[in-house]
């Protein structure tokens, strides 16, 4: 289950330090140019800086403490800010009808609630 759980971790700490940096550093008119980013468009370009700042966040949250054995109740609470992440993702999507995006954002909070729950639980770090 640990390894489940490593594997589930190292895959979100990628998809959204990468997805996260590139809210970031990417201007917001590149990034409306990808075919399934359109949900910018409604957003201030701080916003949407904001957004992949929480995400890198997250990112880092999920597998430094636990590496470095240094704040490991971070892990479980980043996969948790990941899971309220995809719940409002999944609420501007579904305003856009955009159901393709919302499959995606579900299969996300599921692989972060896995985290959550076995970091939380039977795999805790805490103890």
């Amino acid at each position: 289950m640990d390894l489940a759980l490593w594997i589930a971790a190292v895959f979100l700490a990628l998809v959204f330090g990468a997805g996260g940096a590139a809210k970031v550093v990417v201007p917001k008119e590149k990034i409306a140019a990808f075919k399934f980013a359109g949900w910018v468009e409604d957003w201030s370009a701080a916003s949407v800086r904001i957004i992949g700042g929480l995400e890198v966040l997250a990112a880092v949250g999920l597998v430094l403490p636990p590496l470095v054995g240094i704040g490991t109740v971070f892990a479980p609470l980043a996969a948790v800010g990941i899971i309220l992440v995809m719940v409002g993702a999944i609420a501007v999507h579904a305003r856009r009808r955009e159901p393709l995006n919302i499959a995606g954002n579900l299969v996300y909070l599921a692989v972060a609630a896995f985290v959550a729950w076995g970091r939380f639980g039977p795999e805790s770090f805490m103890g």
